[in-house]
């Protein structure tokens, strides 16, 4: 059995408004996997990953995670790329080791090496305003690899992108994923991507917020873009389409 790098026991998440963001919230993220959670807007997604990343506390309930003190590194990527406008490519992706006192040759060696990975070698001294979307958020996901991260959370970070642009950083990150060996927890509205990256798909519902399901994804890798449209992969995007919407799953999953 995989070492098990997050576990939620029994969590609860109410807001000083009184709202109620997660009840009863139970799940394991063994070391090494790709976990999506997908949902309903409003059922607590991103409120599990701030949990797991310690930017917010439970109300109730344990939450197991490894130490920063046991030299632990987590990466958070968001919805939104959130660069430096005034900041080249390569300074927005360096931030983190600046802040971390590493010295210039340090960044300029592991951002070299960063962009080269996610293929923006040729655009380290860009600047936002001249890059695409998927660009963007190309640097977002370099900004938080940068530091070499065991463990990468990302909040829905291809939501705004077009279909291909989505699709071709679906496979970027897959391939990154497996050559790195991450642990990572991944939201996502979209089943088909949701199906396609992940080793399993834990599947929330909300007032209150909780998991319904939690489906391993019995797909091998390495994964081709021709799965997505593979019986197999409907057959699970029907699954979970039907557990978030009863009866109108075949609307939900195009079949």
């Amino acid at each position: 059995m995989a070492p098990v790098t997050f576990a939620l026991h029994h969590v609860h998440k109410t807001y000083n408004s009184g709202a109620i963001a997660l009840q009863d919230m139970t799940l394991q993220v063994p070391t090494g996997q790709f976990v999506s959670l997908v949902g309903p807007s409003g059922c607590g997604k991103s409120t599990v990953l701030r949990l797991l990343a310690g930017l917010e506390q439970p109300s109730q309930g344990q939450i197991d995670r490894p130490s920063i003190e046991a030299g632990f590194s987590l990466a958070y990527v968001f919805q939104e790329p959130a660069l430096l406008p005034w900041a080249t490519v390569t300074e927005n992706v360096a931030l983190p080791l600046k802040l971390a006192g590493q010295s210039p040759r340090q960044r300029q060696t592991a951002v070299a090496d960063i962009l080269a990975k996610v293929g923006l070698t040729e655009f380290g001294r860009a600047y936002p305003r001249e890059l695409s979307g998927g660009m963007k958020m190309r640097v977002s996901i370099a900004r938080a690899l940068v530091t070499q991260p065991q463990v990468l959370l990302m909040d829905e970070p291809f939501g705004a992108l077009d279909e291909i642009t989505r699709s071709q950083l679906n496979e970027e990150l897959l391939d990154l994923w497996q050559r790195q060996q991450w642990t990572v927890v991944f939201v996502t509205h979209n089943l088909y991507e949701a199906v396609y990256l992940s080793s399993r798909v834990v599947v929330m519902a909300s007032k209150p917020g909780r998991s319904i399901a939690d489906l391993p994804i019995d797909l091998p890798y390495p994964r081709h873009p021709d799965l997505r449209t593979s019986p197999q992969c409907n057959r699970y995007c029907r699954e979970i389409a039907h557990l978030l919407h009863p009866g109108s799953w075949n609307i939900a999953s195009g079949a």
